[in-house]
């Protein structure tokens, strides 16, 4: 069987998966990424995890149309309860949602999470409060990119438990790998927050509207993080 192909988003994702790993693709969407990492002998097996009816049945003709219904189950559940004891799982995905619907998936089931697995997370936004729930969670943040693909901005972020981890304020809002990567994707994303960022605060300023102060002040110190970065 020839391999299938992946956007480059799933490429990025993929590439994280460790080799011989047990696999739960959580909102696999079309199965994709468990569909190619089987194919292709990465990984030894996988559960693909679907919500909603019509992306679930997409995900089964997928892995159906592959031969590769013995080595993939796809099922229909919300969230992490996909994931069953037996599975074995040391490696999960989730990716196209955003950065706080990951949260609150891997909040809501904790209980099915061994400690073990390695977390591969491409939120839409929302990367923040993401990385904060790593954090409280003992969660240290391995890897992180910012990539580009049909002129849309993409965050992978890939973690592992390892015990207590600290990261300051910063390190959370930016990603404390990427500050000190800087890469050029991820500084020309911060150049073009910073500039809306701009723009916002002085529409706020300017509004009829009362804005709460917090508000205000939230993006103000928001904007001189960002300046001090790309200074």
């Amino acid at each position: 069987m020839s391999e299938q192909t992946l956007s480059m988003r799933l490429e990025r994702v993929a590439a994280h998966v460790p080799a011989g790993a047990r696999l739960a693709d959580i909102g696999s969407d079309h199965g994709y990424l468990p569909v190619a990492l089987v194919s292709r002998g990465v990984i030894a097996a996988a559960v693909a995890g679907e919500v909603a009816q019509t992306p679930y049945r997409a995900a089964e003709r997928s892995v159906r149309e592959s031969g590769l219904s013995q080595q993939i189950s796809v099922r229909l559940a919300n969230g992490l309860a996909a994931i069953e004891p037996g599975d074995g799982i040391t490696a999960i995905s989730l990716c196209g949602m955003g950065g706080e619907t990951i949260r609150d998936i891997l909040e809501s089931g904790k209980a099915r999470l061994s400690g073990q697995e390695r977390l591969i997370l491409q939120p839409n936004g929302g990367e923040q409060p993401l990385r904060q729930w790593l954090m409280e969670n003992d969660y240290r943040i391995l890897s992180e990119e910012v990539l580009w693909e049909n002129r849309f901005e993409y965050e992978i972020i890939v973690a592992e438990r390892c015990g207590p981890v600290r990261y300051t304020a910063e390190e959370l809002y930016f990603g404390p790998l990427q500050m000190q990567a800087r890469t050029p994707e991820f500084l020309a994303k911060w150049q073009r927050l910073l500039h809306l960022k701009q723009w916002t605060l002085r529409d706020l300023a300017q509004a009829r509207q009362a804005v709460p102060e917090e508000k205000l002040q939230e993006i103000g110190q928001q904007i001189r993080w960002i300046s001090e970065l790309l200074a």
